[in-house]
């Protein structure tokens, strides 16, 4: 079933729940990230669960093997559905976030970030100093992915397709409607796009919680997307 995630990319809770008053009786799926999470801590996040939202949270663990088991033991016991790593950590970090999670909460999906959509080949080049393609990099990364066990990757909606031939679930971030901007991101798509590319989750911000009607432009997300 595919779902679409919003990208609560709030300064704090008061404008989280201001924001979700406006979608009335709708309950959708909710990205959480640094800045919210740094802002509001693990509470927000029970919070949340306990008025019956489904969360994505969004804290791309990337470190030393034992930090990041540490740390994803700590984000288990949280119940949320699906969060993250970022993949150029490693296999062995991946395998231990993954234990991690299996210890704690095995119904939390893991996922790994491959490479940003705010990057392109020329960035990812001269930059960071990464010979080849984006979509190359982005390959390497989800079979090390597959390899560690994990559930899916973070990747743009045009890498979607090469994530169901390798096996694993995609969720693609940079999703906008058709008269947005594209803002900081390098590879976007709308929702049908991302539909028909082969995404299992999208994660639409700023086109549904920046619109004058928000309910209307989440409701629009999910039926394009559907």
């Amino acid at each position: 079933m595919r779902e679409v995630i919003i990208a609560c990319d709030f300064k704090n809770k008061e404008t989280l729940y201001d924001f979700l008053e406006k979608l009335g009786d709708e309950k959708p799926y909710l990205k959480i990230g640094m800045q919210l999470y740094y802002a509001e801590g693990a509470n927000l996040i029970k919070d949340l669960k306990a008025k019956g939202f489904k969360i994505f949270l969004d804290l791309k663990l990337h470190d030393i093997p034992n930090t990041v088991y540490s740390a994803m033991k700590v984000l288990g016991e949280l119940d949320v559905d699906i969060t993250n790593v970022h993949a150029a950590g490693g296999i062995e970090m991946m395998k231990k976030a993954k234990e991690a999670l299996v210890e704690t909460n095995a119904s939390t999906k893991l996922f790994a970030v491959t490479i940003l959509t705010s990057l392109n080949d020329q960035k990812l080049n001269d930059e960071l100093k990464i010979t080849g393609t984006v979509d190359e990099a982005v390959k390497a990364y989800a079979l090390n992915t597959k390899a560690a066990n994990l559930d899916g990757v973070v990747c743009s909606p045009y890498e979607a397709s090469m994530m169901k031939e390798i096996g694993l679930l995609s969720l693609t971030p940079g999703i906008r409607f058709a008269s947005d901007s594209a803002d900081d991101q390098q590879r976007v798509a709308t929702p049908a796009k991302a539909k028909d590319l082969g995404s299992d989750y999208i994660v639409v911000g700023r086109s549904i919680t920046k619109a004058d009607d928000p309910k209307a432009a989440y409701i629009k997300a999910k039926e394009d997307f559907k």
